[in-house]
């Protein structure tokens, strides 16, 4: 059985470089340091400058109610190694204000807005700290301790009502007039107007307007979305532009928004394995990993050994048919219609049979457990995977390889369009793909390694021209490293139990803070999970690739033509479950 890594942070003495204002966190089974608020640049930048915690990652907030309020940040070397947590604790007052760190990391522009949205902690010096989630008629901040949704019943789950009683109600039935919405104070939905649209037209009106040689200039503003079949969703980007080059650009996101995160802390910590599979829901089997991970650390219990290779086995199975489906995707986006994407999709089949075989669904998988998974793999199972590692998915790959990677159309559509350079990656918090082929090789499954990853020979795949034609030739390449882990995790799986430890309706997990993160196929999927020692979860946070990544859609898009706007947007692979949770 292998153990999970502990709760650590890297060996930094930030106590001694700023005494009296950092201080260690001294909570039972708490990492990390905790500074004070208005100190909070000056640490952050020595923490970026002079510790070399160049990725800030995650930017979360914790309602301690009814005394203070805290933000955690998870910041990582891109060299590799242990990560560096550090919070600020603020009063439980309103307004809560901490300075915004959006000049020093500009990709904690979009965490801080949602970290207001959801919590109500205010960013001073945020340049658009505008609602992200909800929309300006909804009451209140729904992730503090003291809110209360329509036919709220109780704080957590199962229930009473439901559990041991058995007895429920529809909502609808105690809804006969259709109306649970609570406004704002003195806000009048019939007499509303827009004032978020009005705030984000005018994040973009520097762009408006130009005067050259005396002459004022117009420039067109456009809609893309949020119903567009190259948005892969609702998403919409609200663009300027001059002619047919961008100018400036803001993302909406929200229209997907379904308060996972406040779904999840009503939940037992068991309850949410399946509400996981709901977020990127082409990646089921990693998201259970990445929560499964935290939830880990904070019992402390071993995973069993079997279990280890079964969720490498089954983790790189999906990100193999999630870069098939990227590429096909991606050609529809170029226009080549549904050939390429169909051809990728009969792949993705063959492994949602394995998946379906060994969990009972496609999609929805359900599969992990605390200290290991669900179900065992089959014989007959094994011998199918075998099949598709050895003998299907390698010549599919080459043979997508061979009719797409000197297509003149692609060379043409994407060789020498940027898209984003490795400095910039960095500081926009970009993970996964698309900072490899920016030309930083950072892999969590190497640079902080997690389950059983260190025993496994592969490389990270990395390529150095940041344009677009790089952003599709690095999928292949991960393909060609999956099995590669593949072929070692098939031959040196053992025998053995499939779970460390006994199956349980309840589980009860120690007080404490965990973050347990992944290499998923878009980016590092994180959940922060804190617990106070009962079945609930206190808090509970993911750090979804999909919503961070898109953070730099801005800084990719200005100066760039409408037309590579939507190959610029496929680029980032987003999944809006996962986006907007």
């Amino acid at each position: 059985m292998t153990t999970p890594a502990p709760a650590s942070t890297a060996t930094v003495d930030l106590a001694t470089r700023f005494p009296g204002v950092v201080q260690l966190d001294a909570r039972p089974d708490y990492t990390g340091f905790i500074v004070e608020k208005d100190s909070l640049l000056e640490v952050a930048a020595a923490i970026r400058d002079e510790f070399g915690f160049d990725l800030l990652s995650s930017v979360t907030g914790v309602d301690y109610a009814p005394d203070k309020m805290e933000v955690v940040y998870h910041a990582y070397r891109t060299s590799g190694g242990p990560g560096l947590a550090f919070k600020v604790q603020v009063p439980r007052i309103d307004p809560v204000e901490v300075p915004s760190l959006i000049h020093l990391w500009p990709g904690v522009d979009l965490q801080e807005r949602e970290v207001w949205d959801l919590l109500g902690i205010k960013f001073s010096g945020h340049p658009d700290l505008r609602r992200i989630l909800m929309w300006e008629g909804f009451e209140g901040h729904p992730l503090r301790k003291d809110w209360k949704e329509g036919f709220y019943e109780e704080d957590v789950k199962p229930f009473k009502s439901r559990w041991p009683q058995g007895k429920f109600a529809m909502a609808e039935d105690l809804n006969p007039f259709g109306d649970n919405l609570t406004f704002p104070k003195n806000f009048e939905p019939e007499k509303w107007i827009p004032e978020g649209e009005a705030l984000l037209y005018g994040a973009l009106a520097r762009y408006t307007v130009e005067n050259e040689d005396g002459i004022s200039s117009d420039r067109i503003v456009i809609n893309m979305g949020p119903h567009h079949p190259s948005t892969h969703g609702v998403f919409r980007a609200v663009m300027t532009l001059e002619g047919e080059t961008i100018k400036g650009l803001k993302p909406v996101l929200g229209y997907l928004h379904r308060n996972h995160e406040k779904i999840g802390e009503r939940n037992t910590f068991l309850q949410n394995m399946p509400y996981t599979d709901r977020l990127d829901y082409f990646n089921s089997m990693t998201n259970n990993f990445g929560y499964a991970l935290a939830v880990e650390k904070l019992m402390k219990i071993p995973v069993a050994e079997r279990a280890d290779y079964i969720r490498v086995i089954v983790s790189e199975l999906s990100r193999i048919q999630n870069h098939f489906v990227f590429i096909g995707t991606l050609l529809n986006d170029l226009g080549a219609m549904y050939t390429p994407s169909l051809y990728a999709y009969e792949e993705r089949e063959l492994v949602l049979d394995i998946f379906e075989a060994i969990s009972g669904s496609r999609m929805m998988c359900n599969y992990y457990r605390f200290g290991g998974v669900v179900r065992d793999i089959p014989d007959d199972v094994m011998q199918k995977i075998k099949d598709l590692v050895y003998e299907r998915i390698p010549p599919k790959t080459d043979e997508l390889d061979r009719m797409l990677s000197e297509n003149e159309v692609l060379l043409a559509r994407m060789r020498g369009i940027r898209m984003i350079n490795a400095e910039d990656a960095v500081a926009y918090s970009i993970t996964g793909p698309v900072l490899r082929a920016a030309g930083v090789p950072y892999d969590v499954r190497r640079a902080d390694p997690y389950g059983i990853y260190d025993r496994f020979d592969f490389d990270v795949a990395v390529r150095y021209n940041g344009d677009l034609m790089d952003n599709y030739l690095i999928r292949i390449d991960e393909i060609r490293q999956s099995l590669r882990i593949l072929d070692q995790a098939i031959r040196q799986i053992p025998q053995g139990p499939i779970n460390s430890q006994k199956p349980a309706y309840q589980v009860r997990v120690p007080a404490g803070e965990a973050y347990g993160r992944i290499e998923s196929p878009k980016g590092e999927l994180g959940f922060y999970v804190l617990s106070n020692g009962k079945p609930n979860p206190w808090r509970y946070h993911v750090r979804a690739p999909s919503f961070v990544n898109v953070t730099a859609l801005e800084k990719i898009s200005v100066g760039t033509k409408i037309a590579d706007f939507v190959v610029l947007l496929a680029m980032f692979d987003m999944v809006m479950g996962e986006c907007d949770r």
